[in-house]
C-alpha cells in the first residue's frame, strides 16, 4: 500500500486548505474539536479530518506536522475516524506560553479517554507513527523523524475491517491556525509483534 493523496477524502471539509501529494495545509476553524461524553460531559463532532479508507491489516503510516497555534486547546496531528463514536487521535494540544500536551485519545462506544504528557511550548513540529496490527494499534511520536517513542497501545472495538485514517487540525475555542502536514508515508508495519 501506497500513500497516495487521490485516495483522500474529507470528513467535513475545511473553507481553507491545500492539499497536493507533498503537502497538505488546513486553516482550523472555530468552535471544532472531537471529544465524546467522558469527565465533561459534552460531546464534540465537528472537528475536520482528510483520510483515506483501507482493509489491510498491518501497516504504519507516517506524518511531520508544523503547527503555529497559540491559543488554549488548538491542535493538530492524526487521527483514525470510523464514526462519531468509534475513533482516536493524536495531537499537540497548545495550553499556554510555557508549555502544550503532547497525547491521544482513544474514543470506543462513545467515550474518550486522554492520555498525556507535557512539553515545551516551543516545539512546533512533530512527527507521528500510527501502526495497525488487526484491530490493535500503536502510536509513536519523533521530533527527528527517526527516533520514534511510543505513546500508547490500544485497541478500537470497531477497527477490525475497514478504517479511515489520515490527519486532522481544529481549534476548539475561538480561534484558528494554520496546520501543515508533510513527509506522508504507508510502510510495512514497523511495530514488530510480540513475542
Amino acid at each position: 500500500m501506497k500513500f497516495d493523496v487521490t485516495e483522500l477524502f474529507w470528513i467535513r471539509e475545511l473553507e481553507e486548505k491545500s492539499v497536493n501529494q507533498d503537502k497538505i495545509v488546513m486553516i482550523t476553524e472555530p468552535g471544532t474539536d472531537l471529544w465524546q461524553r467522558t469527565y465533561y460531559g459534552f460531546r464534540n463532532d465537528n472537528a475536520p479530518a482528510l483520510v483515506m479508507e483501507t482493509d489491510e491489516k498491518f501497516f504504519s503510516f507516517c506524518v511531520m506536522t508544523e503547527f503555529e497555534s497559540k491559543h488554549r486547546f488548538d491542535q493538530c496531528g492524526i487521527v483514525l475516524y470510523q464514526n462519531s463514536d468509534n475513533w482516536l487521535k493524536a495531537s499537540v494540544e497548545y495550553e499556554n506560553d510555557e508549555y502544550q500536551r503532547l497525547g491521544s485519545v482513544v474514543t470506543n462506544h462513545g467515550y474518550s479517554d486522554w492520555a498525556t504528557t507535557d512539553i515545551s511550548a516551543d516545539i512546533k513540529s512533530i512527527y507521528y507513527r500510527l501502526s495497525r496490527r488487526e484491530s490493535d494499534f500503536c502510536i509513536e511520536y519523533s521530533y527527528d523523524g527517526v527516533d520514534y517513542k511510543q505513546m500508547r497501545i490500544c485497541h478500537l472495538f470497531e477497527g477490525a475491517d475497514n478504517i479511515r485514517f489520515g490527519v486532522y487540525a481544529c481549534s476548539p475555542e475561538k480561534s484558528s491556525f494554520k496546520a501543515t502536514f508533510t513527509k506522508m508515508e504507508i510502510t510495512e508495519c514497523k511495530w514488530l509483534e510480540h513475542k
